[in-house]
């Protein structure tokens, strides 16, 4: 059959004409094609929305079909538009909205719409619902909302809405919902935000809401639920609150609220959740709280309350949480609160409370979490802690406990157990066989004895254990501890551990060893081979023998190595050389000989990482050459020191002729740089031709290649002569602060005038440079732990403690193995001295007007760390985000990390470790210094992450 040649596009045209005159007949259809071709479709959503060509009219809506569209039973009328988390974008401009006269709900939260809302929306008379919420809609708040008069719910929770709170509102006679939370709204709460008639549901919290809580909102007598926190009121709270009698939930939490808080309170008898942590409330809790009958979670965290627990507590059957924590409480733990039937987490760390825990807690209800660490408890363990069977979280650390750990002999649900820095002691009864889901144990800083438990090796899922510095512990390592399948930290320093050290069989997962300080012997096993991840080992101080395995040497991310102290004997394996990962090796005080091999990386950790080794020679050492006898070699030194002394003079004469009154270059070295003279530094500096327009104090650097091939960053600083001797000192701490997560200090050199600082040159470039590269979450955790690996370093292990002074993104450096490394530490600091803005001799460095000034810089790195590591679970996205979060609910905080990590419910140890860094981020970002966790307990927190070495 031939076709015409005209036949097609008198088709398509007829297919046309007929897909017009349905849709003529259909406003609905043609009012949602509209805006499907007005608005950004990610993912295909709105596939399904076409008219398919051949149909006729029938006085039905094509659209009743369409994914999130529902009409009335005849389909003639769309009433329910639900556009529900369908990945849609762009700009709402709402001309399409007028024919939707019978719409009664309209649903579009959780896209990315952006732009002002338009106000056509409010011409839709009987909406009942209107959600908006997960959006990023900004500008005001549009006029015009009393056109709703049916309106129910309007929940516009997380957009950018700004200005004031709408006034309008307050005229909507059926609202029962409003949520206006997580915008950037600012001004006061308006007072007539109080006169509601049916309103249930009150959520503003999380803007820039300003001013007093004003009292009138104690006349919504019908609101069950307020959440009004994360602004940034002033004042106290209102007492008048109290009248709103049919209030179940109340969140002021992160509200700069100031002021006790009112017994009066107590008069709302239905409330089940009380949330006011995160402010700066004080006095003492009120005793009649405990009329407050109904309450379930009582949060009282993070404030400046004082006094004790009420005794009076012990009337809240009902209770589950009690959270106190981060106060400064005092007294002891009322025996009414081990008699709550309902009790499931008890936080009361950070305190200063006294006493034995009462004797009863855990045995009349099912507590699941108990922290009560950094107080000064007493006492033993309660014997029923346990009888629950469902304790999963035991945080007893840094108090004063004695007596044994009998009362967790069996408690087979634990996953976490915390006692370090008590003086509990006698023989550790856990029963790894019953603690199937255990992962994390420390049990440091005790007097515990009768070893290790032979079963640890049952403890399948166990991730870190510590038993360190427990001198009286004593006995062997179990056999097949290495074998543990997720086994990342084991340390068991200090603790007359003796015996060999058992075969490293399957140690996949093994990330750090330390062993120092025990009297372990034999040797160690070339089955170390299989370790392919271990970072950290220290076996020093023990009587460990035979030749060091080339085994060991070879592992691909070994980072420290500490031997020194033992009875090693043979030459050391040239394989450590080769390590692209090795950070320091020490060996010294053994009986190692032969020649130290000649690769820069050994010859860079200096003569101390291989003294007391007398028949080791190579450099660092004494050169290798052949022994001269006793009378041949005093002539040939005499000789030569008369020479040299002649030389000497004769140079610094010249020199100082030449020079004047910049003075003679120095060279001050550190371990890791050849002993170069000050000459050969600056030959190199003269062959860049660039370290003259180096600006100094800039903190820029540039680089040079020394004269062996070693390529270095440096820094230029120019100071006076007064400056030299302080400042000098500082540098020379500085270059001595070694640790894998800091960019070594390799030396200086400098005259009266001018000092050059010699970097490592790390080839990876810095964080800010990859910030936008998506990464999965075990890196992120590895660079935020890394991060505060080096802080804590330089806080709490160099004494003095250095600030570090400019923490951020582009200071935190990638070696070889991605390792992150800080950068800059301490040259804030060092500006400060040559510039005499702090006290300039030595003697005044222990005086408490230095001691002020660093302790504010600490503060100020807390605060740095937790806003970098927002900037890392963004992706680079927020920046000195530190006041943002902490004026967001917790929740909308989470929600956001969540999506920009790609966090779902499929993954819940991903979420809860996400939720365990936020936790940090907001704890380091408190508005007042002295609530920052210091960087060491910062880091106790994070180390329960599955990328932690330690």
């Amino acid at each position: 059959m031939e076709i015409s040649p005209w036949s097609l596009p008198f088709n398509l045209f007829f297919t046309s004409m007929l897909i017009a005159v349905v849709l003529a007949a259909d406003p609905y259809s043609k009012a949602l094609l509209s805006l499907k071709s007005q608005i950004i479709d990610g993912s295909n959503s709105l596939d399904d929305w076409k008219v398919p060509p051949g149909e006729t009219p029938s006085g039905k809506v094509h659209a009743c079909s369409w994914s999130g569209v529902k009409c009335n039973k005849n389909s003639t009328i769309v009433v329910v538009l639900n556009l529900c988390m369908k990945n849609l974008a762009g700009e709402l401009l709402g001309n399409q909205l007028s024919v939707f006269t019978e719409l009664v709900e309209l649903n579009i939260s959780q896209n990315a719409f952006s732009g002002e809302l338009p106000v056509e929306i409010f011409n839709l008379s009987k909406l009942t619902t209107l959600d908006i919420s997960g959006n990023n809609f900004s500008g005001r708040f549009p006029n015009g909302i009393t056109g709703l008069k049916k309106l129910v719910v309007l929940d516009a929770l997380s957009n950018s809405f700004s200005g004031p709170l709408p006034v309008e509102v307050t005229g909507l006679e059926s609202l029962k919902v409003l949520n206006l939370a997580g915008s950037y709204f600012d001004g006061e709460i308006p007072s007539s935000y109080g006169s509601f008639k049916s309103l249930e549901y009150l959520h503003l919290a999380g803007n820039s809401l300003t001013g007093k809580i004003p009292p009138e909102l104690g006349k919504l007598k019908t609101v069950t639920h307020m959440e009004i926190g994360y602004n940034f009121y002033e004042g106290s709270i209102p007492w008048q609150l109290s009248n709103m009698t049919d209030l179940q939930y109340l969140d002021i939490a992160g509200a700069n609220l100031s002021g006790s808080i009112s017994k009066q309170l107590c008069n709302l008898t239905k409330l089940e959740s009380l949330f006011l942590f995160r402010n700066q409330l004080m006095g003492s809790i009120p005793w009649e709280f405990s009329q407050m009958v109904s309450l379930i979670n009582l949060d009282l965290s993070d404030n400046l309350i004082s006094g004790p627990i009420p005794e009076s507590f012990g009337e809240l059957k009902k209770l589950k949480l009690l959270s106190l924590m981060f106060n400064e409480m005092n007294g002891t733990v009322p025996d009414t609160i081990a008699e709550l039937p309902s009790m499931e987490t008890l936080f009361i760390w950070n305190n200063f409370f006294t006493g034995s825990l009462p004797e009863n807690l855990g045995r009349h209800s099912r507590l699941r979490w108990l922290d009560v660490s950094n107080n000064s408890f007493i006492g033993s363990i309660p014997p029923g802690v346990c009888a629950g069977g469902k304790l999963f979280k035991l945080m007893l650390f840094s108090n004063n406990f004695t007596g044994n750990l009998s009362a967790l002999s069996n408690c087979s649900s634990l996953v976490r157990i915390r006692v370090e820095d008590n003086s509990f002691s006698g023989e550790i009864p856990l029963n790894f066989s019953h603690l199937h889901g255990i992962r994390y144990i420390d049990l440091s800083g005790n007097r515990f004895t009768g070893g290790i438990p032979a079963d640890i090796s049952k403890a399948l899922k166990l991730q870190y254990f510590s038993v360190s510095n427990n001198p009286e512990l004593g006995g062997t390592i179990p056999w097949k501890t290495w074998s543990l399948p997720f086994l990342q930290n084991f340390s068991a320093s200090f603790c007359n551990i003796s015996g060999n050290l058992p075969p490293f069989r399957s140690c996949k997962s093994l990330v750090v060893v330390e062993l120092q300080k025990n009297t372990i012997s034999g040797s160690i096993p070339n089955s170390i081979s299989n370790c392919q991840s271990l970072e950290i080992i220290n076996l020093a101080r023990n009587h460990l023998s035979d030749h060091i395995p080339k085994e060991l040497a070879s592992l691909p991310s070994l980072g420290v190595v500490d031997l020194s102290h033992n009875d090693f004997s043979g030459s050391i394996p040239a394989e450590f050389g080769k390590s692209s990962s090795l950070v320091l090796l020490n060996v010294s005080f053994n009986d190692i000989s032969g020649t130290i091999p000649s690769h820069k990386l050994l010859q860079s950790m200096g003569s101390s990482a291989y003294a007391g080794n007398p028949k080791l020679c190579g450099a660092p050492l004494q050169s290798c050459s052949t022994a001269i006898d006793g009378k041949k070699l005093r002539l040939i030194l005499l000789i030569s020191a008369g020479v040299v002394i002649l030389i000497a003079a004769t140079v610094s004469w010249l020199i100082r002729l030449r020079k004047g009154s910049k003075g003679q270059w120095k060279m001050n070295s550190f371990i890791g740089l050849p002993q170069f003279t000050a000459n050969d530094v600056l030959r190199s500096f003269n062959a860049t031709g660039s370290m003259e327009e180096l600006p100094p104090f800039s903190g820029a650097f540039c680089k040079a290649v020394l004269p062996t091939g070693i390529t270095v960053l440096v820094k230029k600083l120019e100071w006076e002569p007064k400056r030299v001797k302080i400042a000098s000192e500082f540098i020379t701490q500085l270059g001595n602060s070694r640790h894998m997560n800091l960019i070594r200090l390799l030396g200086f050199c400098y005259n009266n005038q001018l000092t050059y600082l010699l970097y490592d040159c790390l080839p990876n470039g810095n964080l800010a440079e990859k910030l936008r590269m998506q990464r999965d979450w075990g890196m992120k955790c590895r660079i935020i732990i890394g991060i505060a690996k080096g802080l804590c370093f330089l806080h709490h292990d160099c004494n003095p403690a250095i600030p570090h002074g400019d923490l951020k993104s582009s200071n935190v450096m990638f070696d070889d193995n991605f390792e992150p490394r800080l950068a800059d530490f301490g040259f804030k600091h060092l500006i400060q001295l040559i510039k005499g803005t702090v006290p300039a001799t030595s003697s005044t460095l222990g005086t408490g007007e230095f001691n002020d000034a660093i302790k504010d810089e600490l503060y100020k790195d807390i605060y740095d760390f937790g806003e970098l590591i927002l900037e890392i679970l963004t992706n680079g996205k927020v920046i000195k985000g530190g006041a943002s979060i902490q004026s967001k609910p917790k929740d909308v905080v989470l929600r956001e990390m969540y999506d920009e990590n790609e966090a779902g419910s499929t993954n819940s140890l991903q979420e809860d470790e996400m939720k365990q860094v936020v936790d940090v981020a907001l704890l380091c970002t408190k508005s007042r210094a002295v609530d920052r966790p210091s960087i060491e307990d910062a880091l106790k927190l994070l180390s329960g992450l599955k990328a932690n070495g330690k």
